[in-house]
């Protein structure tokens, strides 16, 4: 399973968001060109299979291939269900991921998979340690006009960048994961707002602020 919170910052600020994010991670960030095919099933494929007992079941399956240099699938299940997951600001979801071959596309189609849509996201990534596994992925969003025509790919937002924070967790550890998402978030905070997934929140008004004051400083304190 995996813990996930996104948000949006506006494009002209995110040269200070990666230096912010520099500082905290203490890492080099790594460039980011990855072709997405979202692929979906109808909700009695089995994705209840790969699914926890307190996760949502019966939903319909969403795969993910994502090419880059080497093509991975991401199965993203159910979310996490109850009281407890009604109070914490970050999606717990049960999710797969593995690597693949080129022929993989041609299996999902003949499992009875249907192409929900393509995207392709071009940003940086921050890989780094934080009581748990944290990767920072800032990219901009482009949908195809042309089946699978990367090189025609259009921003779906101009002037706007997704933010994605995730971290791998397991049912035994993700209250610690949680935590320290949530607490990593914060440092954030003056630039953008980032909660679950289909939680639109917007830009906050204090990014210029924060941007300005960054790109001053030139930095900020390793975690």
């Amino acid at each position: 399973m995996e813990c996930v919170v996104q948000g949006i910052i506006e494009t002209q600020y995110v040269e200070a968001l990666e230096i912010l994010l520099q500082g905290l991670c203490g890492v080099n960030r790594e460039r980011l060109r990855v072709h997405e095919i979202c692929l979906k099933s109808g909700p009695n494929l089995g994705s209840a299979l790969l699914m926890p007992k307190n996760f949502a079941g019966f939903v319909t399956s969403e795969v993910r291939l994502l090419c880059d240099l080497e093509q991975t699938v991401k199965h993203v299940g159910g979310a996490m269900r109850g009281a407890g997951a009604e109070q914490i600001s970050v999606l717990v979801r049960s999710m797969v991921e593995s690597k693949a071959s080129k022929n993989v596309l041609r299996l999902f189609y003949s499992l009875g998979y249907k192409l929900d849509h393509e995207l392709l996201r071009v940003g940086f990534t921050f890989h780094f340690e934080r009581a748990a596994r944290i990767t920072v992925t800032v990219s901009s969003v482009n949908k195809m006009l042309k089946l699978h025509a990367t090189d025609e790919a259009v921003p779906v937002t101009p002037g706007i960048q997704m933010v994605e924070v995730t971290a791998p967790a397991t049912s035994e550890n993700y209250n610690e994961v949680v935590a320290s998402v949530s607490s990593f978030c914060e440092y954030l905070a003056p630039l953008l707002h980032l909660s679950k997934p289909g939680v639109s929140t917007g830009v906050v008004p204090t990014a210029a602020a924060a941007a300005a004051s960054l790109m001053s400083d030139g930095g900020g304190t390793i975690l």
